[in-house]
């Protein structure tokens, strides 16, 4: 394996998880919020050193990775924004919600804005369906939305 790139403090976190777990396998999804949330974003060498740790193949941890919306796979930016486009919050005006972030972003979904502040994405569900429109904002929820409510987000994140 080559240098290490996740801290000490990842370590001790996983030490501190493994005994709640059945098999160290069953940590995968906690080892990745943690590298995730350390590191940004999910790059090939953080897989390769989370199956290392695992004791898994890093195709292993790829396909775990990959397959779940939470995990990024390429890097976002400061405020990653993921807007819930599911039946709810379509029904109660997400695309506008996803429209208007493009606009004022000067973003597309999928993408990241050239000073690498905000990331854009349409999520699938975000289980908000009684306070929808939802969205994400990194790890917190915003629900209820509206245009003028995201303008007030989007414009203190901008400061």
């Amino acid at each position: 394996m080559a240098k290490k790139i996740l801290s000490q403090k990842f370590y001790d976190e996983m030490s501190k998880l493994e005994p709640r777990y059945p098999t160290k396998v069953a940590l995968l999804l906690p080892a990745l919020h943690a590298a995730q949330d350390e590191t940004g974003w999910l790059p090939p060498e953080v897989l390769e050193e989370v199956a290392e740790y695992i004791g898994i193949h890093p195709a292993q941890v790829r396909e775990v990775a990959s397959f779940y919306t939470m995990y990024n796979l390429k890097p976002v930016g400061k405020y990653h924004l993921k807007v819930c486009t599911n039946v709810a919050c379509s029904l109660r005006g997400a695309e506008g919600l996803v429209a208007h972030c493009e606009k004022k972003l000067d973003i597309k979904c999928g993408e990241t804005t050239k000073d690498r502040k905000f990331t854009l994405h349409e999520e699938e569900c975000l289980g908000a369906c009684g306070t929808a429109p939802a969205m994400m904002l990194n790890n917190d929820y915003h629900e209820n939305l509206d245009v003028q409510a995201l303008d007030r987000l989007l414009d203190s994140l901008a400061k």
